[in-house]
């Protein structure tokens, strides 16, 4: 597994998500220690989360609107917060 300096990471984000697409396995690290790995996804994995969100939007798409403001629809969200 490569190491890579986050800071470096930051900069070439785009080239690393490139090779760990092709299937490398990148450690990002700070100060000399890895804090995060970037990680291929499993491809039957991604088929999962496709077919989950495709299911999603076909939801979403037969929602009712509810009649209620964005700040109603908000204050409703936080009243039970605040019992």
């Amino acid at each position: 597994m490569r190491e890579v300096r986050a800071t470096d990471a930051k900069a070439r984000l785009a080239e690393l998500l490139r090779q760990v697409e092709g299937g490398e396995t990148i450690a990002i690290t700070r100060h000399g220690t890895a804090v995060a790995h970037l990680t291929p996804v499993p491809i039957g994995q991604r088929a999962r989360w496709r077919e989950a969100m495709d299911r999603l939007m076909q939801a979403r798409a037969q929602w009712q609107p509810t009649g209620m403001s964005r700040a109603e629809i908000l204050a409703a969200r936080h009243a039970g917060h605040r019992m």
